[in-house]
């Protein structure tokens, strides 16, 4: 079958998440392919973050804690959220960055397996994940940080993972991998920034699970984060960070720490409540879209994308559809600048280092014309050599 702009205009026509786009903030003459990274703009969102700002905090001022429901966010939110990660009411607390919600995971984990020293992660993972782990070892002393590639996890305390892999987009087996570190003794932590939002995502076998809200679920820039907690562990698992929150009474001011019963007690600080405004406009367009349409619709976007470049670029991400996540990485040694002539014509991607070029595929925006016409680009770019003019060259502070 010849692949054309007419046949993806059919497929656009086709779309039973085609209305969504309307629900996003897009400039005209762009394709973004780069959901995977910072979501687009509810078409909501601003107006949310308007009313908090004049409405609440403008007329309420410091009523809003108590009337505009700002000191329950972080539960509020997280049982909104919590059915995107296959969790329920009560198991999901929002608020922070992905990075402490990692520290506090897998420092819960460590706590609820004593006599075992070793912590498992995947050295490939998105550093910010495998730092936490060796910030921790270090501060702790005597762990041993163990790659999730050698395969042993019988006197592991807990493995740290990423459903989707940040670079190639590969996906890992939640089911399998969870079923394996448990029967070995530890505990299954699991980062799912780069699958929520693009695909059902179903960790509630997981002992944790932490995730973005900035990336397909279009929170804003500094979205807070989340973290699940299940329910086994509520009454056991240690907050390292015992922050006010947290506490069973916080407003009984008490000199010692106490901590609150449920998922209450991983809440650390003060929600930053514009952040969870933008969010919150977010979610509701989360609340009306069916998940199995979202995979079907992602994995048709990476495959047409992967079809229509066909070889003229090494393929880095796994061929077939369903083992990726909703995004599709292509190798080249001088992919910084080919990326960046790239996004001069329009086609947003982005590039990680040492040679990735990334394109992520977020359902709700995306057509299929979008990709037709990035492909397009990206053929032309890479035909005429336009990545070649000196100004490419030049790596910016965000790549």
């Amino acid at each position: 079958m010849v692949i054309d702009r007419d046949h993806c205009l059919a497929l656009d026509a086709g779309d039973p998440l085609r209305a969504f786009r309307d629900e996003f903030v897009l400039p005209q003459d762009v394709v973004y392919l780069v959901g995977n990274s910072l979501g687009a703009p509810p078409r909501r969102a601003a107006e949310r973050v308007r009313r908090t700002v004049e409405d609440e905090w403008g007329r309420q001022l410091v009523g809003g804690w108590n009337h505009a429901g700002w000191y329950g966010q972080p539960l509020t939110t997280g049982d909104r959220l919590a059915p995107l990660i296959g969790a329920g009411p009560g198991q999901v607390v929002v608020g922070n960055t992905t990075s402490i919600a990692i520290y506090q995971a897998v420092a819960a984990a460590l706590r609820l397996r004593p006599d075992r020293r070793v912590i498992v992660s995947d050295v490939r993972n998105f550093p910010t994940d495998h730092y936490m782990v060796q910030g921790l070892a270090r501060l702790l002393g005597g762990y041993e940080v163990r790659d999730f590639a050698e395969g042993r996890f019988d006197d592991a305390a807990a493995v740290l993972l990423p459903e989707v892999d940040y670079r190639t987009g590969a996906l890992y087996d939640v089911p399998s991998i969870t079923a394996r570190v448990q029967e070995a003794g530890a505990l299954m932590v699991w980062d799912v920034c780069h699958s929520v939002g693009a695909m059902a995502v179903d960790v509630s076998e997981a002992d944790f699970a932490v995730g973005c809200t900035y990336k397909y679920l279009n929170g804003g820039p500094g979205a807070p984060a989340f973290l699940y907690v299940n329910p086994r562990h509520h009454a056991t698992a240690e907050n390292v960070l015992s922050g006010w929150y947290s506490h069973a009474e916080p407003f009984a001011f008490e000199t010692d720490y106490r901590p609150a019963e449920g998922i209450r007690r991983f809440a650390v600080s003060t929600p930053h409540v514009l952040s969870f405004a933008a969010l919150e406009a977010a979610l509701d367009v989360w609340e009306r879209v069916p998940m199995d349409q979202v995979r079907t619709k992602s994995m048709a976007l990476t495959s047409l994308f992967v079809d229509l470049i066909g070889d003229a670029l090494e393929l880095a991400s796994p061929a077939d559809a369903a083992a990726r996540g909703s995004q599709v990485s292509f190798r080249h040694p001088d992919g910084y600048p080919v990326m960046r002539a790239l996004i001069d014509r329009g086609v947003h991607g982005d590039f990680r280092a040492p040679d990735i070029l990334r394109f992520g595929f977020a359902p709700l925006y995306i057509r299929y014309a979008d990709v037709y016409d990035a492909a397009a680009t990206l053929l032309e770019v890479l035909d005429k050599e336009h990545w070649r003019d000196e100004r490419y060259t030049t790596r910016l502070a965000v790549t």
